[in-house]
């Protein structure tokens, strides 16, 4: 594309997509992150009932996300594919920092449905960054099914306007607006990915192209959820005590003397009237119902979001088996997120290695990404678990080793290596039996 196709595209089709986007995804953002709609107040509210308003608004959503988030850690890769090499395959992941980079990346496809990643050739080899949905636009021939978008749309504002990159399958694009102003075209550069290097990540993926996060359809309840905290603290703020009250006494002789009287009241005076003066006290609000209603929702949130109430600060007494029967909806939405994550991380791979020049490893579809385990059992019941595999079911002891929790590939490989150059006397037997058995050729 020259420059005049370039300009037309992003002014007239691309960036107003953009900025219908970036609306929607703020208004998730101020939900997901500390600032969620305010709640609606009468005409005429007081500054003490704003107060009470502002103190009744949680970021509960943000907890949605976080339990998954973490989750959700990919911690090394494998493939069943002969002369496959981890460590080279692994080497962009790790020269990108993308052992702590993926949490901001699972965050956003979260919390908004969509993430991506960028993969570039580099000086030191790929270049692999994340980036979030509220400055990109990816734009796919068929969203459903191709693996890399027609065109990507990024935008980063800066003092001043905004900085527009385009990215298709041969070039990036480099463009500016100021504020108010036309866009520019500055320069275009050659990327050589014969693809556009953009790795989409999605929390939800439905055959229509929808991707929807975790927060969006959960705002009517979240803002519920604050409704009736702000009730709660209107009650507990105003009337959560007793009101004494006294009938018939003798007026006072202005009414700047009865206010004075009003005000100096406390709760150790005491009331004395003649004739017919009654006293009596006004019951308090009982604040048990706007609790329970409270609790109801929380468990409402829990149920529509698949998180366990114990995430809310409520916790049950209730058996072991009892609490892991109270996870598996959370578990299973863990699975569902590491299956089409672990998809895109091993897409983002596949880039890195294509960028590199690794052919083969660029079209290894048989590589799959290994979680970190993060569920919440001791060291001694996950090897003992493994040594049952490896006595009862025969599965070969070194295939177990990554599966241990709090063991990377690093050190996989170290042992690995260490058992090459120190073998046991069972494997120093085993080769001798082997090259005994071993058919002699000439």
């Amino acid at each position: 594309m020259n420059a005049n196709d370039v300009l037309e595209l992003v002014r007239d089709r691309l960036l107003p997509l953009y900025d219908e986007e970036r609306e929607r995804l703020d208004k998730i953002d101020r939900w997901y992150r500390f600032e969620p709609e305010a709640i609606k107040l009468p005409k005429g509210a007081t500054e003490e009932n704003k107060y009470l308003a502002e103190l009744s608004r949680t970021p509960w959503l943000a907890l949605v996300v976080t339990t998954v988030a973490q989750m959700l850690y990919g911690e090394s890769v494998y493939s069943s594919r002969e002369g496959f090499d981890a460590k080279a395959v692994w080497d962009p992941w790790q020269r990108n920092n993308m052992s702590s980079k993926q949490i901001a990346i699972h965050r956003a496809a979260l919390a908004y449905g969509l993430s991506y990643t960028s993969v570039l050739p580099g000086d030191r080899g790929a270049v692999v960054r994340g980036i979030s949905p509220r400055d990109m636009l990816a734009v796919y021939g068929d969203v459903t099914e191709d693996e890399y978008p027609m065109f990507g749309l990024r935008v980063t504002k800066q003092k001043g306007g905004r900085h527009l990159r385009l990215l298709d399958e041969e070039r990036i694009y480099y463009l500016w607006q100021g504020d108010g102003e036309r866009i520019q075209f500055i320069e275009d550069r050659v990327h050589g990915m014969g693809v556009c290097p953009i790795v989409r990540y999605a929390n939800q993926l439905d055959l229509e192209g929808r991707a929807p996060g975790e927060v969006e359809p959960l705002i009517p309840l979240a803002a519920r959820i604050n409704k009736t905290d702000y009730d709660r603290m209107l009650a507990q703020h105003y009337n959560s005590w007793k009101v004494r009250y006294a009938t018939n006494l003798e007026e006072p002789p202005t009414s700047e003397e009865a206010e004075r009287i009003k005000l100096k009241l406390r709760q150790s005076d005491i009331l004395t009237g003649e004739g017919e003066t009654q006293f009596g006290t006004l019951d308090e609000t009982p604040l048990e119902g706007f609790i329970q209603a409270h609790d109801s929702d929380l468990e409402a949130l829990g149920a529509a979001s698949q998180t366990p109430v114990t995430a809310f600060g409520k916790l049950i007494n209730v058996s072991a088996e009892g609490l892991l029967e109270a996870r598996t909806s959370l578990y299973a939405r863990r699975d569902e997120r590491q299956m089409l994550f672990g998809d895109s991380h091993t897409a983002t791979l596949r880039l890195a290695a294509h960028a590199e020049g690794r052919a083969e490893d660029a079209d290894d579809f048989e590589m799959t990404l290994k979680w970190a385990d993060t569920e919440a059992r001791t060291l001694n019941q996950a090897v003992d678990a493994l040594g049952k595999a490896a006595n009862m079911l025969g599965v070969p002891q070194e295939m177990l080793w990554n599966k241990i929790p709090g063991v990377d590939l690093t050190e996989v490989e170290s042992w690995r290596e260490y058992r090459e150059e120190h073998p046991t006397p069972d494997d120093i037997t085993a080769q001798a039996l082997e090259r005994q058995t071993r058919p002699v050729t000439e």
